[in-house]
């Protein structure tokens, strides 16, 4: 299906005494709704996640891309690179990012998917930890989801940890993280990729593999009961 006729909407998410930026994009007849979860030093604008929305559109989702800090922690964070490692801060945004979405008019029957990237990825395992009845999958990029720490067992949603077959530390920090999951998990190796997927064709198979996880995880609408779940969380 063409991406004509999507609406791409800019977006302010409140979370707590901040506001943060969005792009959200609706795609007709969507079977779900994937929330970026981008790694240390990027954001909303990130062209690798951006590639990735569009390929999880075409397959019928709706995608959030939203940053994670506003531009004055953005410029600290530059400087003292601690803010990218709070993992609690991160989830918590996410978790209130999620909720966002259950509230909206337009995305609020819609399963929710997190695709987290890096140190995005430890957040979005925390956050879907604490969502279970909103959170429907997880899908990891290059991802830390070790720093997701104690809540790893607390994770139910489906879980597909992607990382690059030469990104050797990484590797060995998902195999840990699996040990400590419960949930429905698999690791898939991209042949020949490093941490960034910068090697030709393999971010493409990233997406392709996103894509095929998601559209069996977020399959059919949220309940009534997991909605007011949701809402009644805050």
């Amino acid at each position: 299906m063409s991406q004509e006729n999507d609406e791409h909407r800019e977006v302010t998410i409140p979370i707590d005494s901040v506001a943060l930026a969005g792009t959200l994009s609706l795609r007709p007849g969507a079977r779900g709704v994937v929330l970026f979860a981008h790694g240390s030093g990027s954001s909303r604008h990130s062209p690798r996640n951006r590639y990735v929305a569009h390929v999880l559109r075409d397959a019928g989702m709706d995608t959030l891309l939203m940053d994670l800090l506003t531009e004055e922690e953005d410029q600290v964070d530059v400087e003292t690179r601690h803010l990218r490692f709070d993992i609690g801060m991160l989830a918590e945004r996410l978790v209130e990012a999620a909720d966002w979405l259950v509230e909206n008019p337009a995305t609020s029957e819609l399963p929710i998917g997190y695709f987290g990237s890096s140190t995005g990825a430890g957040a979005a395992l925390v956050a879907a930890a604490e969502r279970p009845d909103v959170v429907a999958a997880v899908v990891s990029r290059g991802g830390r989801p070790d720093l997701a720490g104690p809540a790893l067992p607390r994770v139910e949603a489906p879980t597909l940890l992607i990382v690059g077959s030469r990104d050797f530390d990484v590797i060995r920090v998902n195999r840990f993280a699996m040990t400590r999951m419960r949930a429905e998990t698999k690791l898939d190796l991209v042949e020949g990729a490093t941490h960034l997927f910068e090697e030709p064709g393999t971010l493409e198979a990233v997406a392709e593999r996103a894509s095929k996880w998601f559209t069996r995880h977020l399959a059919g609408g949220r309940t009534e009961r997991s909605a007011a779940q949701g809402r009644t969380r805050r």
